[in-house]
Parts: C-alpha cells; sequence; structure tokens
C-alpha cells in the first residue's frame, strides 16, 4: 500500500504543472490547479512514506521490462526516510510559489517553473525508490535537467544564464561519474541491481567504486570542493527553489552515497577517516565563506556546504563505527547523519523561504541594504530568528539534537579502550581533530547568523526598498510556520524519532570485525539522553518565551529618549554597522582560505577623490571557474562543426570511413595472411 501511493505521487507530481496549458498565460487559476495537484502528490507520497517507516521493507514491484530484468522500484525505510523531505518540502514550496511567483506578475515563466517543480519532485521520489541502476539514472537525469530549467527560470538575466550552465556542467560531470560507477559495479557483481553483494571484492575494486561514489554523489551534495556550482544556482534560483535545492536535492547526493556503501559489506577503515576529513573541511570552508557573504542567499548557500559537511562527519562517523565493529560507535554516527538530514531539510528551507520574502518585499538580496524590516515584516523576522537558531545548533531547535549525536559519537571514539574495536591510527587521530573542529563551525554560524539577523531585521533601514518593505502574504507565511512549528517539534520531543532511526540505521547490515561485537546497532535511545534533552529544550523555550514577554511590557512603560549622538546634529542609517564591518575582524582571521584580492588605494592630492570598500567573488571561485569557461570554449569550438550543412556531414563521414579503413588495414593482410596459410 505505501509503495503504491508513493508511486501514485510520482505519476501525479510528474503531471501537476500540465493544468497550467489549458489556461492562458499568466492565469493564476491554472498555477492554483497545477498546484493543488502538487499537494496532493505531495500528501499522498508523504503518507506512504511515513508508512513505509513503520512497515517492514516493502516487496519490490517489478516490471516486464527485458532491460532490467528484476526489481526496478521499491521502499525500505532508507528510502522511506528521505522521501519525506522530498514530499513535505516539495509541497510547502508549492504552496509558498503561489505567492513569490503568482502567474499574474510572471506571465511569461510561471508555467514553466510549475512544470518543472513537479518533475523535479518526481524525478527525486523515483531516484530514491530505485532499486536498479537504470531507474536510478532516470531519476537522477530527471531532477538534474528540472533543476537546470528552475534555475535558470530567469533566463533574460545573465546571473541566472550563467548560474545555470555552471550548474549543468557540474551536474553531467557527476552523472558521467555515476555511469563509470554502475559500469563498474556490474563487472564487480554482475547486475546492476542496488541489493547487498554478498560476495567479495578485491581492495583495488572497493576504492576504485569508493572514489567514484564520492566523486559523483559529492559533486550533487556541493561537498568542498566540489560545490564551485552551489552558491551560484542557490542565489539566481527563485526562493522556494532554492529551499529545495537546499533542502532536498543536496540530499540525494547524500542518499546515494548511504545507499550505495551500504551494498558493501565490510568497508576499510580508511574511507570512514576520508569521509570524516571531507566533512570537517566542508563545515569549516563552508561557514568561514558564508561569514565573507554580502549576498543573503550566497550566504545560506555556503551554509549549505557547511551542513553537508556536518552530515559527513556523521557518515564517517558511522564507517568507523562499521569496519571496527563498534555498534554504539556507528549507531550515533548513522542516527546524527540521518536526523541531520532531516532537520538541514527543515531549517535551511526555512531560511530561503524567509530570504525569499526579503527579496519579494525590497527587490534586493544585499544585506548591507536591508535593516528594519523586523517592524515591517515581523512573522518573516520570527520565522528567520527561529531558522537561525536551530541552524547554529542551539537549543530548543532541532539542529542541536543532531549535532549533539555527532559529539557524542565523536566523544565515543575518543573513549575507546584499546582492544576490542577500538578506532585505531589516523582514525582515531581525525576524530581527536575534528570534535573542537565541530565545535569552532557552530561558533562561526553564531557570528554569522547574528551578523545577518541584526543588519537585515534589526536597526533602521538602509535604502528606499527596505523602508518601503511589507509583510509577505499568507501563501508565503503558512508554509514558512509549517517548517518553524516542525523545527520545534523536533527539538521537543527528539526521543519520538529515536525508533525511526533506529529503523533506517538497521538497513546497513553490520559485519563485525572483532569477536564478540554487536551484529545489531543497539537503539538510540541507551546512548544519548534524548528525553533529557527535549526536557531541557522545553525549559529554554518556556524561559525565553518569559523573557520575551517581560521586555515586551517593559518596553511600553520605558520613556522614549533620543540616544547619545556623539555630536552629530541628524545621525542617519549610514551610522550603523553593516554585515562588512560586523564580520571584517572575524573574516581577516581566515583570510588564509578565502584569500581577497588586495587593491591597495592611496589618498592622493590635497583633496583626494572619495574612496570606496570593494566587494569581490570568492577566491576558490575565481580559481575553479577558469576550468569551467575552459569547457565552454572548447564546447564552442567544436560547435563550428555543426554548420547545418549536408555537404558537410557527408564529408565527415567519408572521413570516418577512411579512418576506419585504416585502422582494419593490418588486420586485413593479417587475415589473408592466415587465409592463405
Amino acid at each position: 500500500m505505501s509503495l503504491l501511493l508513493i508511486l501514485i505521487a510520482i505519476a501525479l507530481s510528474a503531471l501537476s504543472g500540465l493544468p497550467t496549458l489549458a489556461f492562458r498565460r499568466g492565469s493564476d487559476l491554472g498555477q492554483r490547479l497545477a498546484a493543488c495537484a502538487a499537494v496532493l502528490a505531495c500528501a499522498a507520497g508523504a503518507t506512504g512514506a511515513a508508512l513505509g517507516l513503520f512497515e517492514p521493507p516493502s516487496a519490490s514491484i517489478v516490471l516486464p521490462w527485458m532491460a532490467v530484468g528484476g526489481s526496478f522500484v521499491g521502499l525500505d525505510p532508507l528510502s522511506a526516510f528521505f522521501l519525506l523531505p522530498v514530499f513535505v518540502v516539495g509541497g510547502l514550496a508549492s504552496v509558498y510559489g503561489l505567492g513569490y511567483w503568482p502567474a499574474s506578475k510572471r506571465p511569461r515563466t510561471a508555467r514553466r517553473l510549475q512544470l518543472f517543480t513537479g518533475l523535479l519532485i518526481a524525478g527525486m521520489a523515483l531516484l530514491v525508490t530505485a532499486r536498479h541502476g537504470m531507474a536510478f539514472l532516470i531519476g537522477w537525469e530527471a531532477m538534474a535537467l528540472s533543476a537546470f530549467f528552475l534555475v535558470s527560470i530567469e533566463d533574460d538575466r545573465q546571473e541566472s544564464r550563467r548560474a545555470g550552465l555552471v550548474y549543468l556542467i557540474a551536474t553531467h560531470l557527476g552523472t558521467l561519474t555515476i555511469f563509470c560507477l554502475f559500469s563498474l559495479w556490474r563487472r564487480a557483481t554482475g547486475s546492476y541491481a542496488l541489493e547487498p553483494y554478498a560476495g567479495s571484492l578485491g581492495l583495488a575494486v572497493m576504492n576504485a567504486l569508493f572514489f567514484l561514489a564520492l566523486l559523483g554523489f559529492g559533486l550533487k551534495a556541493g561537498m568542498m570542493p566540489l560545490h564551485f556550482w552551489l552558491p551560484g544556482a542557490h542565489a539566481a534560483a527563485p526562493g522556494h527553489i532554492s529551499a529545495l535545492l537546499s533542502g532536498v536535492v543536496l540530499k540525494m547526493g547524500i542518499y546515494g552515497l548511504l545507499r550505495f556503501l551500504s551494498l558493501i559489506p565490510r568497508p576499510p577503515a580508511a574511507w570512514g577517516g576520508i569521509v570524516l576529513a571531507l566533512g570537517a573541511i566542508s563545515a569549516l570552508l563552508g561557514v568561514v565563506f558564508a561569514l565573507a557573504q554580502h549576498d543573503m542567499k550566497r550566504l545560506l548557500a555556503y551554509h549549505s556546504v557547511e551542513n553537508i559537511g556536518i552530515i559527513l562527519m556523521g557518515l564517517g562517523l558511522a564507517l568507523l563505527g562499521r569496519s571496527s565493529g563498534r555498534s554504539g560507535l556507528f549507531a550515533l554516527g548513522m542516527g546524527g547523519c540521518l536526523l541531520h538530514v532531516w532537520n538541514h531539510s527543515l531549517f535551511k528551507s526555512l531560511l530561503f523561504m524567509g530570504a525569499g520574502s526579503v527579496v519579494h518585499a525590497t527587490g534586493t538580496r544585499r544585506i548591507d541594504r536591508l535593516g528594519g524590516l523586523a517592524k515591517a515584516m515581523p512573522w518573516t523576522a520570527l520565522f528567520f530568528i527561529v531558522g537561525a537558531v536551530a541552524i547554529c545548533g542551539l537549543p530548543p531547535m532541532n539542529g542541536f539534537v543532531s549535532e549533539l549525536l555527532i559529539y557524542l559519537g565523536l566523544f565515543s571514539g575518543l573513549a575507546a579502550a584499546p582492544g576490542a574495536g577500538a578506532v585505531s591510527g589516523a582514525a582515531a587521530s581525525a576524530v581527536a581533530v575534528v570534535a573542537p573542529l565541530l565545535a569552532m563551525v557552530g561558533a562561526l554560524a553564531l557570528a554569522c547568523f547574528v551578523k545577518v539577523g541584526g543588519a537585515a531585521f534589526l536597526g533602521a533601514p538602509r535604502s528606499p526598498e527596505a523602508a518601503a518593505a511589507r509583510e509577505s502574504s499568507a501563501l508565503m507565511l503558512i508554509p514558512m510556520a509549517a517548517l518553524a512549528a516542525l523545527c520545534a517539534l523536533i527539538g521537543l520531543l527528539p526521543w519520538l524519532l529515536a525508533p525511526l532511526l533506529n529503523a533506517v540505521a538497521a538497513t546497513w547490515p553490520l559485519a563485525p570485525a572483532v569477536a564478540g561485537a554487536q551484529a545489531t546497532p543497539p537503539g538510540l535511545e541507551g546512548l544519548a539522553p534524548l528525553k533529557l534533552v527535549g526536557a531541557a529544550s522545553a525549559c529554554i523555550l518556556v524561559a525565553a518565551g518569559l523573557i520575551a514577554l517581560a521586555l515586551a511590557r517593559a518596553s511600553r512603560r520605558a520613556r522614549k529618549v533620543p540616544t547619545w549622538d556623539c555630536g552629530y546634529a541628524s545621525p542617519d542609517a549610514r551610522m550603523q554597522y553593516t554585515a562588512s564591518s560586523f564580520a571584517r575582524g572575524i573574516v581577516a582571521m581566515f583570510a588564509w582560505a578565502t584569500r581577497p584580492p588586495k587593491e591597495p588605494k592611496r589618498l592622493v592630492g590635497i583633496y583626494p577623490e572619495a574612496l570606496g570598500l570593494g566587494e569581490h567573488e570568492e577566491q576558490l571561485d575565481r580559481a575553479l571557474l577558469p576550468a569551467l569557461r575552459g569547457l565552454e570554449g572548447l564546447s564552442r569550438w567544436f560547435h563550428r562543426f555543426q554548420s547545418g550543412l549536408t555537404q558537410s556531414y557527408v564529408l565527415y563521414i567519408l572521413i570516418a570511413l577512411a579512418l576506419l579503413a585504416l585502422t582494419l588495414l593490418p588486420y586485413g593482410r593479417l587475415f589473408a595472411l592466415l587465409k592463405a596459410n
């Protein structure tokens, strides 16, 4: 029943954009019908996924397709776990889009946006339920192409075209890598089926499979330094599409890694150390680059890189626990990894929708042109603060719980006694380094959101656009309210998710490396004080509410007087701290990573000209993008041969036949010699 609901949801979601074609361009009615179809599809899919979490793995559907010859799609707890964010965030984004991108105001692009949003959701759902390499690649390519058209939806803007091109190149590099991965898997196992392999694989083959999976799925996940497509794509896309890209599409890379690594029974210990180190690098550099941003959506995009790094830290711990036979370490690492997948899907979608609300009201993404929005947009400000608290890993929100599980896993790895199942060697050293580094990432994330929250929502408006801002419509606020409520619910009741996380972790068969080690992961209830965390979060939430109420009452009784103006007769908004000045000291500490270009400016003459502070893109992007421009130039050079003239194509065929004849000529002489003898 659950799998049938999901298949219906996939079909309905793929067709949800068709109602817009039955009405004239710019019709709000057609867009609303399409959104209703998408919401209905997501409701059916979410119901099926929720049932799949509580049921034993469903029998795979066998399609009479010769190219497959076996299971095509199926459902287990791991698939159901990743399907829930696809349908929940997808349904809320469809509602949000009605207010953010109305067809009456966007007649040229609203149809395409609705059509490809439905196809994106359907492609991701097919990918997650795939049990065969062909089904996986069909869903993967549907997702990739739909995301490309959504990123470049405003194709009249150079920024959107450039971001779409970079994304298209990156995603097809990943697709080609996954083609190689499945080809090697077929050669090693004799099948394209995505099922655990019971035989033995050579170490060289296993390492090749691992690095291909890491490259192909890491590109989609936005792992540093494979993230180069991510900031531009998330900034150029509409607000609710950015929420889908960051909250859900990136997780398809994580799902691919989890699914594929679960097929290999005994991973080497080095894999866990590599994933842990890459996660730590992504988390640290992601938050550092986020601090340096002046664009609100690019800032949030780099925080996606940071949180993908945190997810990879949990996965690295799980791999270390699996290879060493330490079931407790595996359970904590996998629990933190999986729960942060859900948490990031919720709070990052909330933050991107909040940023979209700000852009919709002001028309700008530049943080230094905002300010004072909390008065004009109180609900948006509240929901953005909820998302900020969650992404910083602070109680009482959900981000704290998943990061706590990863902390406990790191401490468990450090406290392992020598002997049975202990993490040893370079892996133990990596764990020792990553634990304080994760704390540093949390502190930097807090500084970053103090910067963006203070500069955008507090103080006085810094531009006429910010001064004229008004609160968004209910169609945009209701999805944000739902996401904020889910963030709070997980933070307050984390023990309710423990059975779900245990069920998903059990889909990874453990092969203990030492005698007497536990073959199945223990429950998270006995490894983490989740009920105590929920109770403490509830107390913090109540205390915060009482403090806010007391401050509100005090502000009504307070006498209002002008602030000390330092001798200025008419202070204005330019005298406030900007986001750039707030973060300048912290960013300077990490100049070794961001490496901003130095442009010395000197005051010349008695009456020098005015000097300004320039804004530059990241050094890492400037290092990676020339390679993409080289690929673009190469493709243009090859495009010259596509002249459209028949005689040119006949000439190409003759040249190919001549080269083929020259190649086969030595073999022809050999065959003639053999025949003569």
